[in-house]
């Protein structure tokens, strides 16, 4: 875990919804499922990661891949944190 002074915002949301998990209700984890990019973003996102691959990215466009990739991974632990709250859920029926 990161220091206090190098904490991350993604950091500070994981611990709210790690926090929270056990609370989501069953339509909140499905509304949470629901969160994604839209299509002219990902189209985006492909765009910059291809020209990441090729070598001509620019720094800005690599600071923008940058923070659309953790915006990615945060979307990747709400999902997983829903689905499993989803789960525990349909266990404990």
């Amino acid at each position: 875990m990161a220091s206090s002074d190098t904490i991350t915002e993604g950091e500070i949301l994981e611990r709210i919804i790690v926090q929270s998990q056990g609370k989501l209700t069953p339509g909140a984890a499905r509304s949470l499922l629901e969160l994604q990019f839209p299509a002219r973003e990902t189209a985006h996102i492909r765009k910059l990661l291809r020209r990441n691959n090729a070598g001509t990215i620019s720094p800005s466009e690599r600071s923008t891949l940058d923070k659309y990739l953790r915006i990615g991974q945060l979307l990747d632990l709400v999902h997983a944190r829903a689905r499993s709250a989803l789960a525990k859920r349909s266990r404990t029926k």
